[in-house]
């Protein structure tokens, strides 16, 4: 998975480290002030500059979704977003598309819409 940066690079991976940390994701790499790679226990996530030169859009409809092992990392995901650049694009909450279902979404200051979930019963 790789999400485009552009000009907002600096504030997207520092966005990611919080947000995604919170998750236990780790930071796995950089490739210079072009990129960050995270995961778990290899990289999976990749934060970029585009390769083509052109700005960097975010995709309308198009959310990054991490499992998260409980609600409580769903809100740590949310306040750790908010707290690095992250702009809120949906609170930590009960979302209807599943009886246990809880999501918190995000957008990094590039634009693009991130979100933790869990299923984990209250």
């Amino acid at each position: 998975m790789v999400v485009a940066a552009g000009r907002g690079h600096a504030l997207a991976v520092q966005t990611s480290d919080a947000a995604l940390g919170a998750l236990g994701l780790k930071k796995h790499g950089d490739f210079g002030d072009n990129g960050r790679m995270y995961g778990a226990e290899g990289p999976a996530f990749i934060v970029t500059k585009p390769g083509d030169g052109e700005p960097a859009t975010f995709a309308n409809g198009g959310t990054l979704g991490y499992l998260a092992p409980s609600r409580d990392a769903v809100r740590n995901f949310h306040s750790q977003g908010l707290a690095n650049g992250g702009v809120d694009a949906g609170a930590p909450g009960p979302r209807s598309f599943a009886p246990t279902a809880y999501a918190a979404y995000l957008r990094d200051p590039a634009g693009n819409k991130i979100c933790a979930y869990c299923f984990a019963a209250a």
